[in-house]
Order: structure tokens, then sequence, then C-alpha cells
């Protein structure tokens, strides 16, 4: 099953057991068979029961493993429920979620899933006007998905009342961190109901998401699927030692000799996605990019363009990439290294999906080299080097000094990317 949208085939290894076998209502049922779908996927086959019994959960889990349907099916079977659902189109079930493409993937799924059931789902997030929002929230809706920021608009406007929530998700909860939104979630979570079953989703567990699982989630259910620090076996994974100057020759020459249909190429900075965007549309070469500078429509029109196939390149930072789930990526190209493994991860996850092959390639400078070697400790693999390609005559050689952020060409931290790159535009 799918992890954000339905019509999307399952991603990952199915279990023995059917959907028939874990309890939920006919009406749901009949909507994901509908979808083609028949067994669940293992994050789903360990969720749906305790979520069902009231539980709270705490899922481990990266896009591709279907952990929205996880926390969807059942919370939509909790309040089809006659027992739970005596207040009709009254807010009973609060989503947040770090991005709107995230936030209009979940609603998307509710709404199916759902689609059988008397319940109202509703989706909110900024970068779009707020009235039609409101107008919709007054309407009266079952579940809401929401981002941090446009929920805290509309509760300063008092539009939306939480007196009868009795679940919250929080979803991509790492993310949501990374992302600055720990203040607008503690300002939330202080005028929820105390009384409430809490689900967290997150790909990986850092200090500060640790200390919101230890806030708000009571003798949780603990589900762990596809841990981060492994890769899958459908993605074939390369790295090119390349100067840093001759990677965009690089990139061209593969894009020209290999059956590249539709690539996600990833960046450390916004504005080295923006030059990168422009250098493949003036060889000619569709491509758009998405990154947080970037306008929500411009962002919408990126993602449908590449998913679509009129954009075949799609150049992105990390954090706007979370939420992307579009399938058919043929190729992940890392132009620049990750600074932490797990992003390579994350980052290589979005092809090799739905149980097709993708290809993951790397390009390497020299002051990329640790990066890679911390890669392959973690994931314990070794990635092939390609090593007859055009461009490796510079492959081992330093970065002229004026070009370096940090003496002695020591790989940088990627929470500096933006600073170091706007230092060296002012030093040339």
């Amino acid at each position: 099953m799918a992890p954000s949208t339905p019509t999307t085939p399952p991603p990952t290894k199915r279990s023995g057991r059917s959907f028939d076998s874990l309890g939920l209502v006919e009406p749901i049922l009949r909507a994901v068979k509908a979808e083609g779908y028949e067994n669940p996927t293992p994050i789903q086959e360990q969720s749906i029961e305790p979520i069902i019994a009231g539980r709270d959960l705490l899922g481990c889990a990266q896009t591709g493993t279907g952990k929205t349907a996880a926390f969807a099916l059942p919370m939509l079977h909790r309040m089809h429920n006659p027992e739970e659902s005596k207040h009709r189109s009254t807010l009973r079930a609060l989503i947040l979620a770090p991005t709107r493409e995230l936030a209009l993937q979940i609603s998307d799924s509710f709404k199916t899933y759902g689609k059988h059931l008397p319940l109202r789902t509703a989706v909110v997030f900024g970068g779009v006007g707020i009235e039609p929002q409101i107008t919709t929230i007054k309407r009266g809706v079952d579940i809401l998905v929401a981002t941090p920021g446009r929920l805290i608009d509309l509760m300063e406007r008092r539009v939306v009342t939480f007196n009868d929530l009795q679940i919250l998700v929080l979803d991509e909860a790492d993310r949501m961190l990374d992302m600055g939104f720990i203040h607008d979630i503690k300002r939330i979570l202080k005028v929820l109901p105390t009384k409430r079953q809490n689900l967290l989703f997150s790909a990986t567990i850092p200090k500060e998401v640790q200390g919101l699982i230890d806030s708000i989630l009571h003798n949780p259910v603990t589900v762990k699927v596809t841990p981060v620090s492994s890769t899958s076996e459908q993605v074939e994974q390369r790295v090119y030692h390349v100067g840093r100057a001759d990677k965009k020759k690089l990139l061209l020459h593969i894009l020209e000799t290999e059956d590249v249909t539709r690539a996600l190429v990833f960046t450390r900075t916004k504005h080295n996605a923006n030059k990168l965007e422009k250098f493949l549309n003036d060889e000619g070469i569709k491509a758009a990019a998405i990154h947080g500078n970037k306008s929500q429509g411009a962002r919408q029109r990126a993602l449908e363009g590449f998913r679509t196939g009129v954009v075949r390149i799609l150049v992105a930072s990390d954090i706007a990439a979370r939420g992307i789930d579009i399938d058919g990526i043929s190729h992940v190209i890392n132009f620049e290294m990750p600074s932490e493994p797990e992003t390579y991860v994350h980052r290589i996850g979005r092809t090799g999906r739905a149980e097709a092959r993708g290809v993951a390639l790397s390009f390497c400078d020299y002051e990329e080299q640790g990066y890679v070697a911390t890669i392959e400790r973690m994931t314990r693999k070794d990635i092939p080097v390609v090593s007859d390609h055009p461009f490796t005559a510079n492959a081992n050689a330093p970065v002229p000094p004026r070009q370096q952020g940090r003496r002695g060409g020591q790989p940088r931290r990627q929470g500096d990317g933006e600073r170091q790159s706007q230092g060296r535009r002012r030093r040339r």
C-alpha cells in the first residue's frame, strides 16, 4: 500500500496477512480493495491493530514504507465506530505535517480510504489565501491535516477548537524540527486535550525528537521498519570521484549516455539548486528546482511538471524533497554529497520503489571524500567507484584555497551550507 498517495503501488515487501484480518470495518476494506490492495506492508501490519486499540504509537519509518496508510486506516476505523463518533463534524483528529506537499498527500489518502464513511477531511497550509480554509473549517470537519504555521494562524483567529480532539499525529517529526517548527508544535500541544491518542512518525530519532517522544507519548507501541542505516537492494549505487568544477559536465555526460528518464538531483544549498536549474535549462534539458525560498505555487508547478514528465530533472534541497511521493524516478543524483549519512539513505530511497530498479549516483569531490567513507561505515556497504568517466583528471585535486569555506579542505556541515556558499560568492 502507498505511503501517501493511494494510487501508488506497494513500495515495500508485503506481509502474508490480508487487510481482512486486521479488524478494519467493511467500508474501509471496500475502499482499500478498490485501490487494488490485498496485503499490508510491514508497518501497516504492525501499526493498524495497536492504533485501533487506542494505543499511543511511535513509528520509525522512511518514505516508501506505507506509513501514511498505517495511521490513516485505523484512524478512520476508530472514528467510524459509533461509540467513538457521537460528535459529527467536530474536529476529532489532527495530523501535523512539515510541508504543503506532504499535507496534501495525507489528505488525499484520508479522502480515498474514507470515501464510504460520513467523515469530512480538510487540509490547511500557508502560502495561499486563508479565507477559503476558514470557510471550510467553519462548515465542520472531522479530520484536519495542517502545517504548524498555518494552524497557528487559524488558532489566533479562533477558527479551530480542540474540545473534542481524540487523536493527534505528528508525521515526519524529525523534519518538522529541522525546519524550526518546534516552538509552533509546543504552542499547539498546550491547547490540546490532555486525554488523547498520540501517534508520532519519524525516519530518525535525534535528541530533539526523543524529547518530543518523551513528552507526548504514553507507554507507546514502537514499530521500526527499514532501519535508517540500510539501503534498498533495489537501488544500484555508484560514486564518481570528480573535481568540483567538472560536476556539471559530468552530469551532462550522464544525461546524454544513460537512460535517465526522470531524475531527482540533490544539492546542499538553495543557491546551488537555482544555478544548476538554470544551467540545465540553458543546455536544453527541462529542469525545475524546489527549495524553501520558492513560493508554494512555484513548488507545486515544479512537482506537477516532474510528475507528468514535462520536467525531466527536479533539482531539490533535502528539506524541500521530503514529502515528495512520485513513482518512476529512474535516478537519484547526489550532485553534492550530504554531510549526514542518514540524509544519503533518505535521498536514494526516492528511487527503486514499487519493486522497480533504481540508480543512485554520487558526485564526490576532494572535500567530500570523508562523507562517502562515513556513509559506507554506517550502511556497512562499499559504494562501487566508476573510474572510467571523462572527468577523472581533477578528481583528487584539492579545491583552491580561495574557494575553500574552511581551512584544510575539511567536509562542511550541512547546516552551514547557505552561509558558506554566500561567503564564497563574496570572495570571488
